[in-house]
């Protein structure tokens, strides 16, 4: 991803429907305001922002029927359809995306846009949670709980997005270290290559990450999803679901540069960024920076 070949675009999505916690719906603005597009220039990249897809606001979402257990789940689809859409427009102008969320919930789109592509395509998930509960599992009903799941068409029908779905051949996660009980069972019986955090204690990032790539030899696109909440809280603290023992600062940046090495990475979420609970907007600052490490920038 370190070259300058396609252009990016960048789409802000201001969803916090997916979740109880409020604030995330200010993420892309707070990225959008840490310099996100003149460090990509800075770089030689052609940058584009498509501005934000329109999100309802919490308060005018009626609450339906048969939803209790997937809160929201109708404007979550419907927002995701747009997602859809404008993630599909930039895979067919062969561009570079980055989608600024929001929760998680704004993946059941991107990513379903993402495996259209030609190309055989990978999804590396970077994120404290699993995100693999469904209705009958989760102990919430937050939706942005359930995105890999629904993606491998395990959710309720009205999250399934797009005509492909997701195998567990194609996703690897990294930094996983907080499951609901039921969702640990389910992930461990999906075949998904999950790699804790202790994966990384133990073995450190940089076989982590070596490990992740050979597990997705066979695909020529991937794209990234990458939480925020996966870095430790110390690095990180403006995240809606904070969880101790996280990504260092360093260990972010070498998976970044360790991807921009590789040169598949060609789309990419960055989510759950909350201003409210950040200081001074440290967290969308770091958001910019591990951007600019995926895109080729080097110490040397």
């Amino acid at each position: 991803m370190a070259n300058t070949r396609h252009p990016v675009r960048i789409c802000g999505v201001p969803m916090d429907l997916g979740q109880k916690r409020r604030g995330v719906d200010m993420g892309p603005s707070a990225i959008r305001y840490a310099g996100l597009q003149k460090r990509l220039e800075r770089l030689g990249l052609q940058v584009f922002d498509s501005g934000n897809i329109t999100v309802p606001n919490m308060e005018e979402i009626p609450d339906w029927p048969g939803e209790e257990r997937a809160r929201r789940a109708s404007a979550i689809a419907a927002v995701c359809h747009e997602v859809y859409v404008y993630m599909l427009n930039a895979v067919n102008a062969d561009e570079n995306a980055i989608f600024l969320g929001g929760d998680h919930s704004i993946a059941l789109g991107t990513v379903a846009a993402a495996l259209c592509r030609a190309d055989r395509v990978g999804v590396i998930w970077v994120d404290a949670h699993g995100d693999f509960n469904t209705p009958e599992t989760t102990p919430s009903g937050n939706i942005h709980g359930m995105v890999v799941s629904s993606l491998m068409g395990l959710g309720p029908d009205i999250l399934t997005i797009g005509e492909q779905r997701l195998r567990a051949d194609q996703i690897v996660m990294i930094g996983t270290r907080d499951l609901d009980t039921e969702e640990r069972v389910a992930l461990r019986k999906s075949g998904i290559k999950v790699m804790t955090m202790r994966e990384i204690d133990e073995n450190g990032m940089a076989q982590v990450v070596r490990a992740g790539l050979r597990a997705l030899d066979n695909v020529e696109a991937i794209h990234l999803s990458f939480d925020m909440d996966s870095l430790d809280p110390t690095v990180a603290p403006g995240v809606g679901t904070p969880v101790p023992g996280g990504l260092t600062y360093r260990e972010a940046h070498l998976l970044m540069e360790m991807l921009a090495d590789d040169g598949r990475v060609r789309s990419m979420d960055f989510v759950e960024v909350n201003p409210i609970l950040d200081v001074s907007n440290h967290t969308a600052q770091v958001a910019v920076e591990l951007a600019a490490s995926l895109f080729g920038q080097r110490i040397i």
